[in-house]
């Protein structure tokens, strides 16, 4: 699976910092406002110390980590949502990704500006929050609309789907983000309108960890969001916000091994045996027979695949099986 997360906030807050020191690429960081007009698109590897030592195991020929890609997406401003400072293009492009990194300024310096004249993150938050539900609102009662016609004209699922959009509605109303809602971000009608606050979220504090106070931290807790604090002017080692990002999105990685590559894949967390069969091919799920599997450590301390073999140590698994993080597979399909 191809992950995608939106790195999204005010202008000037270190969106294109964090860009660029993600993904070593060269891109505008100007000191103003919508110095990043088109979202630059960087793909990141997944740091994961496993697939090296499992590579050097097998001898193989390639590595292949798991990717993220992320999109550097213009600075957001108070009336985004109604087109402000282009909001409404900018908006567009966090709709294609799978999660939102916020970026959210605690440091303080009077050489850079901020395009509120202070530095309150909990007031940033507010605002970008706050233009994504305007945003998710506009979107949930045109459907509603569309929804109720379908419904008069007798189709019962929609009748269904008018309430649970009008639930979201509600919720949003309320000042409520779509993925804090019970019950609806699973729902179909909610999946097909690609919310914005339906995305899970991480907030990036830029500063240092002296700037971030418990009230925001609390914040950032009753989102039922994670975080991670850097100095962004300093920072040299981003693996914590991958391992987040796998965090807030229940995500886990699983292994295959041999002498041509060694390649790590991304999966959900309660994946069974052929969804996982089917990240490495379409066809291995619809004709998964078992799998083969064993844990990186346990493979790593036998030394080969053939020696945990004559161990006994690999388990022959079937289409019940659930796929732990750090398995090693070996997907027998017909």
């Amino acid at each position: 699976m191809n992950l995608s997360i939106g790195i999204a906030g005010l202008p000037n807050v270190g969106k294109s910092t964090l860009f660029k020191l993600l993904t070593s690429k060269d891109v505008v960081i100007a000191n103003y406002p919508f110095a990043t007009i088109d979202p630059s698109v960087g793909i990141v590897t997944v740091p994961d110390g496993r697939l090296n030592e499992l590579s050097h195991m097998s001898s193989s020929a390639k590595v292949v980590p798991a990717v993220i890609e992320f999109y550097d997406i213009a600075g957001l401003v108070k009336g985004a949502s109604a087109g402000e400072g282009l909001g409404n293009q900018f908006l567009s492009h966090i709709r294609e990704t799978d999660a939102i990194v916020q970026v959210v300024r605690v440091f303080e310096s009077a050489e850079i500006i901020h395009v509120e004249a202070s530095v309150d993150p909990l007031r940033d938050i507010e605002v970008i929050n706050m233009e994504l539900m305007l945003k998710d609102l506009d979107t949930v009662t045109k459907r509603i609309q569309s929804l109720e016609k379908e419904a008069r004209a007798g189709d019962k699922q929609k009748a269904k789907d008018v309430e649970t959009v009008k639930k979201v509605k509600e919720g949003l109303e309320a000042g409520i983000l779509v993925i804090n809602i019970d019950d609806v971000v699973s729902e179909s009608v909610v999946k097909e309108m690609t919310l914005l606050t339906a995305k899970p979220q991480i907030y990036l504090f830029n500063g240092s960890p002296e700037d971030v106070s418990d009230d925001l931290k609390s914040k950032v807790t009753s989102l039922k969001a994670g975080y991670v604090i850097y100095d962004l002017s300093s920072a040299v080692d981003l693996g914590d916000l991958i391992r987040k990002a796998y965090e807030v999105l229940g995500l886990i990685s699983f292994f295959t091994t041999g002498e041509d590559e060694t390649r790590a894949w991304t999966i959900t967390k309660g994946s069974k045996a052929p969804q996982a069969a089917g990240a490495i091919h379409t066809d291995f799920e619809k004709k998964f027979i078992r799998a083969e599997v064993i844990g990186t450590d346990k493979l790593l301390e036998a030394g080969s695949w053939a020696a945990a073999k004559q161990k006994g140590w690999l388990r022959l698994e079937g289409k019940e099986y659930v796929v732990a993080d750090g398995d090693v597979m070996v997907i027998r399909h017909g």
